[in-house]
């Protein structure tokens, strides 16, 4: 098998990853040129390379673009480079808390149908148990001075229980708004990195185009020559 020695690392790689310098943007052409001051534009490199600058170009980008790198971005980063799909990674649930547990079966009853009527058949049950079965041996006689009891602690205990709810549900806002964040600063960075693939061939065509013309020029000024010359040699 053909290869080269890069002229950025010095090291030996395949002909078929040989990349010229000409045709690299120079956006990543300045960070490669930042790290290896003797790589010109006349040298060659190999596509692993490109590739390891393109990400740390695209690193450059994030960090100023939106300052010091979180953990949402370096996962992000991360799944670029390994050419992972980032939904499999955010689609794996983290294990929650008992607190939340919790927190999510509560606001679940709580917030249902079964929890109204559930609580509806029992206040009926006590009204008619009280009022009408016991009759004067009720424990709770008319007006219910137990029973308004018990609806005051359930009434003081709905807010920290509608607070908790909301809580959660603010969490998992906030989890689903990171998720879909990440998703399209993933999906925005692969765009960049697609436009500059594209260009980059784009570029390298132009290049071979150039190439074969400049043959093509040189074969069609040897076959005149040469037709000059026949045509003299007859004369």
């Amino acid at each position: 098998m053909d290869t080269f020695i890069s002229d950025l690392s010095r090291k030996e790689f395949p002909v078929s990853e040989k990349i010229s310098a000409k045709t690299i943007q120079s956006p990543v052409l300045s960070v490669m040129q930042a790290q290896h001051p003797q790589f010109k534009a006349g040298g060659y490199c190999a596509l692993t390379e490109l590739n390891i600058y393109r990400q740390k170009y695209i690193a450059g980008y994030l960090a100023k673009e939106v300052g010091e790198l979180s953990v949402l971005e370096a996962t992000v980063l991360e799944a670029l480079k390994n050419k992972d799909t980032l939904t499999d990674k955010l689609n794996e649930d983290e294990p929650l808390t008992t607190g939340q547990k919790m927190a999510d079966r509560i606001a679940a009853f709580g917030g249902s149908w079964k929890f109204i009527i559930t609580f509806f058949m029992f206040l009926a049950g006590w009204i008619v148990l009280n009022a009408f079965w016991f009759q004067n041996r009720s424990f709770d006689p008319y007006p219910f001075i137990l029973l308004n009891l018990i609806l005051s602690c359930v009434a003081a205990l709905q807010a920290p229980l509608i607070m908790m709810s909301q809580n959660r549900q603010e969490e998992k806002d906030r989890e689903r708004s990171k998720k879909d964040y990440m998703i399209n600063l993933k999906s925005e960075l692969e765009i960049r990195v697609l436009h500059e693939k594209i260009d980059h061939l784009m570029i390298h065509q132009q290049h071979e185009l150039i190439q074969i013309q400049k043959v093509q020029i040189e074969m069609m000024q040897d076959i005149m020559e040469r037709v000059g010359s026949n045509g003299a040699m007859k004369a």
